[in-house]
C-alpha cells in the first residue's frame, strides 16, 4: 500500500554570490512505494511524467507527480541505467547480469529486444540524439568500453575502449562527441562517436572518483558529480574552471538548463545540494535539501523542474554466524532487511 509523507522546508543555503542571494524554498514528498529487489540509477523519461527505477531484477515505472506505480520491465539481471531515444519510441536498460541491454517500447513497456553486448560490467548508459545512438558504458576487462547501438534498430554498430577500468556516467555536446567519466582515474573521456575512439582524456583533479555528469550547451560546461569536491570543466580545453563543495557518497549528477540549477546527491549524507550556474564559471550553492540516507542517484525532470531521489531504507545487519570469517577489508557490511522504498521528489 502506497503511503506518502510530506514536508515543506527552508533549506539550509550556503551563499557563494556576490551580494544577496534570495533564500530557496524546497518542497520535498516521500513515497513508499514497496517492489522488491536493490537500486541503482533512476531516469525521467523527457514525453510523460514517468520515472524509471532500476531494482536489480525489474525497473518499476513511477508516476513523478503522484508516487503511484505505473508500470514495471521485468528480466533485466543486475540493471545498472535506462536510457531514451523518444523519437524512436524506445527505451533501453543495462543488464550485467546477462550481458545484454532491454529494448522496450515507451508506449507500452512491452520489450522489443534483448541486445546481447558480449562484455561484461554493463553499468552506464546514455543517448546522442545527434546520431541516433544509445551508448552502453561498461566496466568491462582489462578496459572499460562503450558499445554504441542503433537507437531505432537494436542494432550495435561499434565499440570504443575507454582509457580507464571504470567508466561512469556520459554526456553529449550535440554535435557528435561524449564526455565519459573515468572513475578509477579522475579524469574525462572525449569520444568522437564519428571516429569510435578516444580523442582526448583531461585529468579534473580535485574531483575524486566522478561518477554523474551533465553537459550545458549554452556555456560549452560540463559537470562532474564527485564525492566531497564536483567540478566543472571547459568542453574545449579541458580546464577545471570551478569547484563547487557537496556531500560523500555521489553517484549521479542532475541539471535543469532553464533554471540553471545543478542537483549533487550524497547518499551517504542523505541530502542534496542545489548550485546556481550565475555565469559560465561562477555557480552559487543555494540549499541543501535532505532526502534519504542512501539516496546516491538521482535524476532532474527539466520540463517540470523536480528531481528525484530513491533510496532503500534498511533495518539492522543481521548478527555474524559464530565460527564464520571476518569480513574482507573494504567489504560493505550486510545489509539488514528492507523496512523502506523511499521516493523522494524534489521542487520549489
Amino acid at each position: 500500500m502506497l503511503s506518502r509523507l510530506s514536508a515543506v522546508m527552508l533549506a539550509a543555503a550556503t551563499m557563494l554570490c556576490s551580494g544577496v542571494c534570495p533564500a530557496q524554498t524546497f518542497t520535498t514528498q516521500r513515497y513508499n512505494i514497496g517492489g522488491t529487489g536493490g537500486n541503482d540509477y533512476l531516469a525521467v523519461e523527457p514525453s510523460s511524467d514517468n520515472v524509471f527505477v532500476s531494482r536489480g531484477t525489474h525497473v518499476m515505472v513511477v508516476n513523478g507527480a503522484t508516487g503511484g506505480v505505473v508500470g514495471d520491465i521485468p528480466d533485466t539481471p543486475r540493471v545498472s541505467g535506462i536510457a531514451f531515444a523518444v523519437k524512436d519510441g524506445h527505451g533501453f536498460t543495462t543488464n550485467a547480469g546477462d550481458s545484454t541491454l532491454t529494448m522496450f517500447n515507451l508506449s507500452d513497456l512491452s520489450v522489443v529486444r534483448k541486445i546481447h553486448i558480449s562484455i561484461d560490467g554493463a553499468d552506464g548508459i546514455m543517448y546522442d540524439e545527434s546520431t541516433d545512438r544509445i551508448l552502453s558504458i561498461n566496466h568491462s576487462h582489462p578496459m572499460g568500453t562503450a558499445v554504441v547501438v542503433n537507437a531505432k534498430s537494436g542494432e550495435i554498430t561499434g565499440r570504443v575502449t575507454l582509457s580507464g577500468l571504470a567508466p561512469e556516467g556520459g554526456a553529449s555536446d550535440g554535435h557528435g562527441k561524449v564526455f565519459i567519466n573515468i572513475e578509477d582515474k579522475n579524469a574525462i573521456d572525449v569520444v568522437d562517436l564519428r571516429l569510435m575512439r578516444v580523442i582526448k582524456t583531461w585529468s579534473i583533479a580535485p574531483c575524486d572518483s566522478p561518477t554523474g555528469i551533465a553537459f550545458d550547451a549554452r556555456t560549452n560546461r560540463i559537470f562532474s558529480g564527485c564525492s566531497g569536491t564536483s567540478v566543472v570543466v571547459n568542453a574545449s580545453t579541458g580546464e577545471v574552471v570551478a569547484e563547487i563543495t557537496n556531500g560523500d557518497g555521489v553517484d549521479a549528477l542532475g541539471w535543469d538548463p532553464t533554471e540553471r540549477l545543478m542537483y549533487i546527491p550524497a547518499g551517504r549524507d542523505g541530502n542534496i545540494t542545489v548550485v546556481r550556474q550565475d555565469s559560465a564559471d561562477r555557480y552559487s550553492t543555494i540549499a541543501t535539501v535532505a532526502t534519504a540516507v542512501g539516496g546516491r542517484t538521482l535524476a532532474v525532470d527539466p520540463a517540470r523542474h523536480r528531481a528525484y531521489v530513491f533510496a532503500l531504507e534498511c533495518g539492522p545487519s543481521p548478527a555474524p554466524v559464530p565460527g564464520s570469517p571476518p569480513p574482507a577489508a573494504g567489504s560493505r557490511p550486510a545489509r539488514g532487511p528492507i523496512t523502506g522504498t523511499w521516493f523522494v521528489t524534489v521542487a520549489h
